[in-house]
């Protein structure tokens, strides 16, 4: 047991180095995120072990894997969420936080089934439905851009 305690305990510093490596190894990086909105009209946040504030469910698109396929896959495993109808796509995103060369695809999502909100696990620790207008005050900037835009009408920028 001793062994599956220290992959425990390592879990988040290997995968802030796997990140790293990965955005100097890559000739691109594409991720997908999706402003999830609720009947109440409260946005879906998540809070990720490895990185800070509260973002956007979402995540990296691997190899051979649509834009939907990963939403759908990164959606069910961050927040026990199937989407019933194919979400919009809000826009393209420049991320030069995380690379010069990440592009991020914002879906928007009304129509969804969620059976139960998922446990916190080692790397979703917090998720909540919060109002546009009182997000926690350490949501990211990109996070709180892309609100903006959908719920409120704001104009759209190109960058994250």
């Amino acid at each position: 047991m001793a062994l599956e305690e220290l992959r425990h305990a390592l879990e988040p510093a290997i995968r802030r180095v796997m990140h790293f490596y990965w955005r100097f190894q890559r000739g691109m990086t594409v991720g997908v995120r999706a402003v999830v909105l609720d009947a109440e009209g409260r946005v879906f946040l998540i809070r990720h072990s490895y990185v800070a504030g509260w973002h956007l469910p979402g995540g990296g698109v691997e190899p051979g894997e649509t834009l939907l396929a990963a939403l759908a896959r990164e959606l069910a495993e961050e927040g026990n969420i199937t989407f019933t109808h194919v979400p919009p796509l809000h826009g393209v995103f420049y991320n030069s936080l995380a690379s010069r060369r990440d592009h991020v695809a914002v879906y928007v999502l009304r129509d969804f089934h969620q059976p139960s909100l998922p446990a916190p696990n080692r790397e979703i620790i917090a998720h909540g439905f919060f109002r546009p207008d009182t997000l926690p005050a350490d949501a990211t900037p990109g996070t709180c851009r892309r609100i903006a835009e959908v719920v409120h009408g704001a104009p759209m920028s190109d960058l994250w």
